[in-house]
């Protein structure tokens, strides 16, 4: 009988410890996190979005698990009552220069798979988004939204009911891996596993390293600042409306998104974090803040995007510009207030020439498999990313399944 641990309670660890379940039912699977609650880090602060598979490089593992995990996500949904609105999606170009980069994503959406998804000029725009303008379109009817942190409840529940051993409170102090078993250490003492599967988010390229992991990709965190809507502004859209992605700078600008409990969000804006868990913004990482200062593919990076770096923070600054952005797609939205909630902070894997790493990554050492690099669409994938690690461990360490 193997045994199994997980690293992370969010969704991408309770994924695996659920596929671990139910490939292997018997086998003790236990789940570590240090923090108190599950889901208490990127898959409790995003903007729920289930994204289709438009922008990625066709063939990569992050566009083929993509659609895969759509449909996961939600057949899984749907049988256990989680939330789940395919509210459908626009990306718009406001501008000429814009209309190529737009075509191309459409080209890839096509590539991936996407269903229905297609190019609308400005009367359709209106037709689907009254209150959206824009020269062009792209239209994807299928993109929904979603409670991640309720998915992720709902998977630990499965877990749990299965026989699995859930520990909060439990950080991990120590591994040591080979070839023959795992051995996690906490502040309870040291357990050795036979496969151990870390699924750890913002401390990912950490619990890497303590396994024998490379040294790089490592983690730069990134916030996200979302604004919710006034009341008077609740109904505006009917689904999602995002820019066109500037070239200048890798992150998706920012969007009006519709959440599941009817609350329409603006963001996110993308700025450093000073701090893994710097969820306030006054929670300064210090640790955190010198790893970042340490790493010589971030001045890199920083050097490369200033221009776009000085815009985020202009808007990071300035409530009143960073809804102005978006006043632009909706102009009804010219004046409207808005009140921020808690930021989210993205996981950012970055090499050591400080390009951004934009594929799922995954590295195996030992009896270790490590979740390097997880980002959107992380939490739309967890339920395809787990078969996917499973259906490696299984074959690599010649499991019965």
């Amino acid at each position: 009988m193997t045994t199994f641990a997980v690293i992370g309670a969010g969704i991408n660890g309770a994924a695996v410890a659920r596929e671990i379940t139910s490939r292997f039912p018997g086998s003790p699977v236990t789940v570590f996190d240090k923090a108190d609650d599950i889901a208490s880090h990127q898959s409790g602060h995003n903007s729920g979005v289930v994204h289709a598979g438009l922008y990625y490089e066709p063939g990569s593992l992050k566009a083929r698990l993509c659609r895969r995990g759509v449909g996961l996500m939600r057949d899984y949904a749907l049988a256990n009552d989680v939330p789940y609105d395919e509210c459908g999606k626009i990306v718009v170009a406001l501008h000429e220069d814009e209309e190529p980069r737009l075509r191309n994503i459409h080209e890839r959406a096509v590539a991936n798979g996407v269903p229905d998804v297609r190019l609308i000029g400005p009367e359709e725009i209106r037709e689907i988004e009254p209150n959206a303008v824009g020269r062009l379109a792209l239209h994807s009817p299928h993109t929904a939204i979603i409670d991640y942190a309720a998915v992720t409840r709902a998977l630990i529940k499965d877990v749990e009911a299965a026989g699995g051993d859930i520990r909060l409170g439990r950080e991990i102090l120590g591994i040591s891996n080979n070839d023959h078993g795992c051995a996690l250490t906490t502040a309870d003492g040291t357990e050795t596993f036979d496969i151990v599967i870390a699924c750890a988010g913002l401390q990912s390229d950490r619990i890497a390293r303590m396994a024998g992991g490379a040294e790089y990709p490592k983690i730069v965190p990134f916030f996200g600042q979302y604004s919710q809507l006034n009341p008077t502004h609740r109904d505006i859209l009917n689904g999602l409306v995002y820019p066109v992605p500037d070239p200048a700078y890798p992150f998706l600008g920012v969007h009006l998104t519709k959440r599941v409990d009817g609350e329409m969000l603006v963001g996110p804006n993308a700025f450093l974090s000073f701090g893994r868990e710097n969820y306030t913004g006054w929670n300064v990482g210090v640790k955190d803040s010198l790893d970042v200062a340490a790493n010589p593919g971030f001045w890199r990076f920083a050097s490369q995007n200033l221009k776009a770096a000085v815009a985020e923070f202009t808007a990071v600054l300035s409530r009143k510009r960073f809804l102005a952005g978006a006043a632009e797609y909706v102009p009804a939205l010219t004046g409207a207030e808005s009140t921020p909630i808690t930021r989210g902070i993205r996981a950012q894997a970055m090499d050591k020439d400080g390009t951004l790493v934009d594929d799922f990554v995954i590295e195996h050492v030992g009896r270790a498999t490590l979740i390097r690099n997880a980002p959107s669409p992380g939490a739309t994938s967890s339920l395809a990313i787990a078969e996917h690690i499973l259906d490696v461990v299984a074959t690599t360490h010649h499991l019965d399944q």
